[in-house]
């Protein structure tokens, strides 16, 4: 990922605009991420394009896709939730996939659990239809640097 600053953190998170701080990350302008805040918390977007999809036949999304869109989501969850001063470093990541992404909007809701000053480990789930039936959920584990927090999500 690209490094991002301060000063675009600080923004993103006092406007709820998520859409510059993605735009400087080119691994989710190439899947089309989006982001906004819901309630308390953050829910992320992979919306439906041609590129992204795997298996033809079925139509369905790819599964890297899927596993990227995850792990991105959790990182930068865990950006804005830490307020770190830069992006954290991904130590471990476990998918599991339950079901076909089909050819459609697919959203993503994150969970920290902090372990230490220097880990945290982020839960995630996926979903298209309804959120109470997931097409895959991860467990990721990062290296952060502490800050000052900059947002909670």
């Amino acid at each position: 990922m690209t490094e991002i600053t301060r000063d675009q953190l600080r923004q993103a998170c006092e406007q709820g605009d998520y859409a510059r701080l993605l735009a400087s990350i080119p691994y989710a302008q190439l899947i089309g991420v989006e982001c906004s805040r819901e309630g308390d918390g953050l829910l992320f977007r992979l919306p439906a394009n041609k590129d992204n999809i795997g298996n033809p036949l079925l139509p369905a999304i790819h599964g890297g896709v899927i596993a990227g869109f995850m792990e991105l989501a959790a990182a930068v969850h865990l950006l804005i939730a830490t307020g770190a001063p830069s992006v954290p470093k991904i130590i471990d990541f476990s998918l599991d996939y339950l079901r076909a992404g089909q050819f459609r909007d697919t959203y993503a809701r994150c969970q920290v659990w902090r372990q230490g000053r220097r880990v945290a480990n982020v839960a995630i789930t996926a979903w298209q239809g309804a959120e109470t039936e997931p097409i895959a959920t991860a467990r990721a584990h990062f290296k952060i640097q502490e800050s000052s927090k900059a947002g909670s999500p």
